[in-house]
């Protein structure tokens, strides 16, 4: 865009003599002048605040930071290129409500190179160097269904005796998996009881099995999304 010059040099006129043929302004002249002009107005912008008037501008290259105007192209080539700064750098996370096809299709919204789909069906966790199991990034553990194992449920009865040989106490050992429970009496008595069921010797008691095995709802409140981590 150029600016206007003066192309004739009126103010040179009035020192000229009355009888000096330059001294009388002609049509050559005014066209002179008006036609720099017009070179001039004609490689400006026409800004007028019309919403639907474009203009061009020549394009600075990549990694320019001036006051320069900034055009689509360059805006677009800055937001797509690997090697530029981007709001997700590679290792960045990308939620979305929006189902996309594929790497490409994330590309063209969120930049980078090459993305992949990441986390399905699991939750996000801060990484906690004070923990084993997720002392690292990307470090995987828990299960959304906890097994509950068959158990059982017993009932233990002291005699209500007193002295020396009166009464008994149990100790009960179970196993982790509470499938196998030990009964083992006091030196006062004889009893030596295994099992999960049944009556317990002469004492008139009975135990109730548990329920069977199963699985128990393990999750807390959540909203699905799909999720992208960008690898280039």
């Amino acid at each position: 865009m150029s600016n206007y010059t003066i192309a004739v040099a009126w103010s040179g006129k009035d020192a000229l003599s009355d009888s000096d043929a330059a001294k009388v302004i002609s049509g050559a002249d005014f066209n002179t002048e008006f036609s720099a002009v017009q070179t001039a107005v004609n490689t400006k912008a026409d800004i007028n605040g019309s919403a639907s008037e474009t203009f061009s501008a020549t394009t600075a290259a990549s990694g320019t930071n001036t006051t320069q105007v900034a055009t689509t192209q360059f805006v677009t080539s800055a937001i797509t290129s690997s090697a530029a700064p981007s709001a997700y750098p590679i290792g960045a996370i990308f939620t979305t409500v929006a189902i996309y096809a594929n790497s490409a299709a994330v590309v063209a919204v969120a930049g980078g190179t090459t993305w992949v789909s990441f986390a399905a069906g699991k939750m996000l966790i801060g990484v906690d160097s004070s923990d084993s199991t997720m002392d690292a990034a990307e470090d995987t553990a828990g299960s959304k269904d906890a097994v509950l194992k068959t158990h059982d449920h017993f009932i233990i009865k002291d005699d209500g005796s007193s002295g020396s040989g009166g009464g008994y106490t149990t100790t009960v050992t179970a196993t982790n998996t509470l499938d196998t429970v030990a009964w083992a009496a006091d030196s006062d008595t004889s009893y030596a009881l295994k099992g999960v069921t049944g009556q317990v010797a002469d004492r008139g008691l009975t135990s109730e099995a548990g329920s069977s095995d199963g699985t128990n709802d393990n999750l807390p409140p959540y909203i699905a999304v799909y999720m992208w981590k960008r690898t280039a």
